[in-house]
């Protein structure tokens, strides 16, 4: 009762996160994907201050004229994510996770 298995890292479809259920994961953390729902482009550059997508910069110009991400953009991506786990269930006949 004291473990509480978490998947984490490559999580993109409704598929892994029921992988993961059935390997035994009790929660799930989406880190890269949302912020590629966002616009970014994955660089790593981050701590440079000096995002190419203005994502992940303090630098006002560059989030002016480059960042295009939405809330929209990443509730969509859970949306489908969300809908897919529910298909992949109820092939399985499985009610919940």
């Amino acid at each position: 009762g004291k473990v509480r298995v978490q998947t984490d890292g490559g999580l993109k479809t409704g598929l892994d996160v029921v992988k993961a259920a059935i390997l035994g994961a009790e929660s799930f953390g989406f880190g890269t994907a949302p912020m590629i729902a966002l616009g970014c482009k994955f660089l790593r550059i981050c701590h440079l201050n000096n995002c190419a997508t203005g994502v992940a910069t303090q630098n006002e110009k560059l989030r002016k004229d480059h960042f295009i991400g939405t809330v929209e953009m990443v509730m969509n991506f859970f949306t489908f994510v969300a809908e897919e786990t529910r298909e992949w269930l109820a092939k399985l006949g499985v009610r919940s996770l």
